[in-house]
């Protein structure tokens, strides 16, 4: 019973190292995708849309791949003459 609760405690101390910088890539990626809908989006029904590549990009975010669906949601914001937000 010890040895359970040992390896238990050992998971939960060294377990959110990972998810912690995921987790901080993940809601950048989420505020960059939000950025994107909002001021880059078109208007169709009287709702932002984000273009295809942008939903793409927020797809792959949405997936844990953050690597891919950064730079891709930056450089519309960039080329739309946007300052990133803080990281």
């Amino acid at each position: 019973m010890k040895r359970h609760l040992f390896l238990l405690a050992a998971l939960a101390v060294f377990s959110p190292l990972p998810s912690m910088a995921q987790g901080g890539d993940a809601a950048y990626c989420a505020k960059l995708g939000e950025l994107v809908t909002k001021y880059i989006g078109k208007q169709i029904n009287g709702q932002n849309r984000p273009d295809s590549e942008s939903l793409v990009a927020m797809d792959r975010c949405d997936h844990g791949d953050t690597a891919a669906g950064i730079p891709i949601l930056e450089k519309k914001l960039k080329s739309g003459g946007f300052t990133l937000p803080p990281r």
